[in-house]
């Protein structure tokens, strides 16, 4: 059988109608296919245990927020100071994500 560059689009659109009856049968055969793979793939990874290594690693690479003792004592003078500033102490300790 030779085909030659002129068939092509004949030939193509033949098979383009011997494949329709099955499109809703493919289609449903790819979701099913993509969805087992993403069922497979977030259960290994939840499986997955960390390295050690590499998270003690990353921990120990994290700086150590460090606070100015002359901040600490001047946030402490203002609180004492202003009640104002001491209400705001109180509800940022009950509520700490409330802006």
């Amino acid at each position: 059988m030779k085909v030659s560059i002129k068939d092509l689009p004949n030939l193509a659109l033949e098979y383009i109608e011997r494949f329709r009856k099955y499109a809703v049968v493919l289609f449903v055969i790819l979701v099913v296919v993509v969805y087992g793979f993403l069922v497979l793939r977030i259960n290994s990874m939840q499986s997955a245990q960390p390295d050690s290594v590499s998270g003690n690693q990353k921990v120990t690479a994290l700086a150590t927020p460090r606070i100015d003792p002359k901040l600490i004592t001047q946030l402490q003078q203002l609180q004492d100071n202003s009640v104002n500033v001491k209400t705001l102490f109180d509800q940022a300790r009950s509520n700490p994500f409330q802006e």
